[in-house]
């Protein structure tokens, strides 16, 4: 994986496709490389590295053509180096290439095609694919790709040309996201919309084992057995100044700060707050489905799995349903014990993060109702999920996620919500929630102004190479999210931890090189958390709180704080998480880091 775009049309492929390879940077990536079509015949320039050494090498030559194919690659098999980078070519350097996913049978493959006389240029198991497309290379492209697919076993976004059909692009897809986009007689194809939506808004999401046939005036989709399929032709909702800087020196900065705003549009129409209800269109045709559930299996990955884990907290207090919150790549591997009353909800920004999509997929064959929250509009997800909510809160470039974290928990309270007035949650409560819910954007905006001490604070740390990040009940989950954070960004080593297991051997770590960030809002359990402050104190621990703004006595205890407004307990984490995305995005930055591509991460991760 990671990124792929693609033009056939009239104009000049080129420039489209290195606007469409700069559009798909935020994804992720280690090399990329391109291959232009002029009359029958192919052009290759790959590079190691980022896009502007692609176009460096591109200056000292000229291609130009109508057809064109271009990829960032994210490492899987081999290393990040020119002979593994994308486009990938046939033994006769006709047939080109790009994929994003895993073979999983490449050895069998490549061993087989080796002894038939087929030469390997790469480390990479996608090279098996185009050489296997060679071998029916006396058939039209479209054919000769679905023989190929029919020996493979894995994932695929594809994308394929050939010299001998220089007019023709053939795609196809298994658990990796590709999108066709329709414009005046051409066509983009695009493993994300971000890298064609300034060229056209008119796309068809391709499903799972579907193939589709691009040339100058007209496509066609059918499936591996040849069956014609026809699709619906969708709208992008959002336009491309959504995906700009604006001013904003990295993407993580301009998104954490965009949280008011993406809040508001979560629970905009979503929230009757004089009957202390949610309504969740989404889910409306469930509705009587969900009175029935006895159990709620949350699945999601990283940070994602962290608002699963604070729903879990919020759905078991007010709702009195038992809920299960289960890494997506471990659910599949187990046998979970699944029933008629069961649901299922899968969380996850992009809609396409592989794990999810497979631990929706073995739900859906054991019958089980499935939920999702996701922000991509037309996503696998969003798709294969019988019901669902969207987000609403634009694209998220930032790899490390910010504002669609705050999102998923603001919609896990209107779920909260939802399922607690079915059933035990009273009018008053549904109302208390609702009012102090529609306050959280101001109370986010309020710790906004305290943006330079938490700079300040993250300059006298940065120097640091260890943390502990603690926290209690609801806010156990906010410091797994803090520690995932900086050490994402940062490349610092840090731990999230509950407060209260760290004395079971986590506590041997302490000492004075080794700070801990509690979070400490005035709640059930803080004077829990204030024991366990001393403790680390006692050790010579240096201490970080994020504390309820008016608790003065925190001061006499702490190195430093932060102050989160007053709110009901079961929405401080979205005011918790705040200051620590600050902290790690000010920690990246003053350590020379690039918060927005950390290195060896990818924003979808759509390879198990």
């Amino acid at each position: 994986m990671c990124g792929i775009i693609a033009y056939l049309g009239k104009q000049n492929a080129l420039p489209i496709i290195i606007d469409g390879l700069k559009r798909l940077e935020y994804r992720g990536y280690d090399s990329a490389g391109l291959v232009v079509f002029n009359k029958g015949q192919s052009r290759s320039v790959k590079a190691v590295g980022k896009i502007n050494s692609l176009e460096d090498k591109l200056k000292k030559k000229f291609l130009k053509g109508n057809c064109a194919l271009g990829h960032t690659r994210w490492a899987t098999h081999g290393r990040p180096n020119l002979i593994n980078a994308h486009p990938h070519c046939d033994c006769q350097r006709k047939i080109w290439l790009a994929h994003n996913g895993i073979v999983e049978n490449y050895k069998e493959l490549k061993k087989s095609l080796e002894k038939q006389g087929h030469k390997f240029r790469s480390e990479t198991d996608t090279e098996v694919i185009v050489h296997l497309i060679e071998e029916y290379n006396s058939k039209p492209l479209e054919e000769a790709v679905r023989l190929a697919l029919k020996k493979i076993q894995g994932t695929y976004g594809l994308v394929v040309i050939s010299e001998d059909e220089p007019d023709k692009i053939v795609v196809a897809r298994n658990s990796s996201p590709l999108l066709i986009g329709i414009g005046d007689d051409e066509y983009l194809i695009a493993s994300d919309a971000s890298a064609i939506v300034t060229h056209t808004k008119k796309v068809i999401y391709l499903d799972d084992g579907e193939i589709g046939v691009i040339s100058p005036k007209e496509f066609r989709i059918f499936n591996l057995d040849k069956k014609k399929i026809e699709k619906e032709i969708n709208h992008i909702n959002w336009d491309i100044d959504q995906v700009q800087k604006k001013g904003f020196k990295h993407f993580m900065l301009k998104e954490i700060l965009e949280q008011p705003e993406a809040i508001e549009n979560s629970l905009r129409g979503r929230l009757i707050t004089e009957q202390g209800l949610a309504k969740l269109g989404g889910l409306e045709i469930i509705e009587k489905e969900l009175r029935k559930i006895n159990r709620l299996i949350i699945v999601a990955c990283g940070t994602a799995y962290h608002a699963g884990l604070v729903g879990e907290y919020m759905i078991e207090e007010y709702v009195g349903l038992p809920v299960e919150v289960e890494l997506a790549s471990e659910f599949r591997y187990r046998k979970p014990v699944l029933n008629k009353n069961t649901a299922l909800l899968v969380i996850s920004q992009s809609g396409e993060t592989a794990d999810t999509l497979a631990a929706l997929e073995e739900a859906k064959r054991k019958g089980v109702l499935t939920i999702g929250i996701v922000n991509t509009v037309g996503s696998s997800i969003a798709r294969q999920t019988l019901a669902g909510v969207y987000n609403h809160i634009g694209p998220e470039i930032g790899v490390a996620s910010t504002k669609a974290f705050t999102s998923q928990v603001s919609i896990l309270v209107l779920l909260t919500l939802l399922l607690g007035r079915q059933r035990q949650m009273s009018l008053v409560m549904g109302q208390r929630i609702s009012k102090e819910l529609k306050k959280i954007p101001n109370h986010i905006n309020e710790i906004f102004k305290q943006n330079s001490k938490i700079k300040r604070i993250a300059k006298k740390y940065s120097k640091y190479n260890n943390f502990f990040y603690l926290g209690r009940k609801y806010n156990y989950p906010i410091a797994l999210e803090g520690a995932l954070k900086l050490k994402e960004i940062s490349y610092i080593h840090a731990e999230g931890c509950g407060s209260g297991e760290m004395k079971h051997g986590s506590i041997a770590l302490i000492d004075s090189d080794f700070p801990s960030f509690f979070i400490a809002p005035s709640d059930s359990v803080y004077n829990k958390v204030l024991s366990n402050i001393e403790e680390i104190k006692a050790r010579q621990g240096k201490v970080i709180v994020i504390a309820t703004k008016g608790n003065k006595s925190i001061e006499k205890i702490t190195n430093d704080y932060i102050y989160i407004p007053k709110t009901l307990e079961i929405l401080t984490p979205l005011l918790s998480v705040i200051p620590l995305q600050l902290f790690a995005y000010y920690v990246a930055d003053l350590r020379k880091c690039d918060p927005d591509k950390p290195r060896n991460l990818a924003k979808s991760v759509t390879v198990e």
